[in-house]
């Protein structure tokens, strides 16, 4: 008697927990824990990065995220009103930046900022800033699309029934169109948080002094003192901490604007 497909489904997804189950219990067999424990989770060298590696380096990288974000969100609502503007050549500067920083990496932007800048106009920047900039000038094309979709989703009558009453189309866009954009984005918005938590591990490039280490450069200079991977590990748990959280809150936003909608 041939199977039926619910049949087959259940043997094939049996016969796939047990390869599963073999390849753990080769191995957990054939394993050395002893150097596998002392590669990745040393206990000595776990002692040896706290507090600072919370004190320092997770602050850091809170603050670089925190500086690139807000430049970014603020000069992103400028780009998209501009790239929704009736005047063309508001249009054309907004859509040639969106393109411009969309299509190169982050780390050449970096590179410019930190190395480029510095020597054409010999001038110095305060490390701050240059975060601050490398990562919003990025960040912000974006956010820029991001809100200009949140805008155009807000429902046009909401435009039309301002100005029914007497507000301004600058009016009208600051206190009743932009507002509901921000609520409609918000979840994308937090993503791009997310995403800029990582990129300000792109820090390090700078040459930063022990107290402007981030969790990146933390990992990488203690990995070189202690030989083990454990600072790496221990790094990368610590942007689990901030990263974790956030995508919760994504999800619970998207949830939630479903459910409104």
């Amino acid at each position: 008697m041939p199977l039926s497909k619910r049949q087959r489904s259940r043997i094939t997804r049996g016969a796939q927990y047990g390869v599963l189950a073999i390849v753990v219990v080769v191995f957990a067999l054939l394993a050395d824990w002893q150097q596998l424990r002392e590669a990745f989770f040393d206990v000595e060298v776990v002692k040896a990065l706290f507090p600072e590696i919370i004190t320092v380096a997770l602050v850091n990288t809170v603050i670089y995220t925190l500086l690139g974000f807000g430049f970014g969100l603020a000069l992103g609502l400028v780009l998209a009103l501009m790239r929704l503007s009736s005047v063309p050549p508001y249009r054309w500067i907004a859509v040639t930046y969106i393109e411009f920083f969309r299509g190169i990496p982050c780390l050449l932007v970096f590179i410019a900022l930190g190395f480029g800048v510095p020597l054409a106009f010999e001038v110095a920047l305060d490390m701050n800033i240059t975060v601050m900039l490398s990562l919003g000038l990025v960040g912000a094309a974006y956010m820029a699309e991001t809100i200009r979709a949140g805008i155009q989703a807000v429902p046009k009558g909401q435009t039309e029934a301002a100005r029914s009453l007497g507000m301004s189309h600058g009016r009208a866009m600051i206190s009743i169109v932009i507002p509901q954009a921000f609520r409609i984005v918000l979840p994308p918005l937090t993503n791009e948080l997310i995403l800029l938590t990582k990129d300000s591990s792109l820090v390090y490039l700078l040459g930063l002094s022990l107290g402007q280490f981030e969790l990146a450069n933390f990992g990488r200079d203690a990995l070189t003192e202690y030989k083990s991977l454990t600072p790496i590990l221990i790094a990368g748990l610590l942007y689990l901490v901030i990263t974790l959280p956030l995508g919760q809150l994504v999800r619970r936003l998207e949830a939630r604007t479903a459910k409104a909608r």
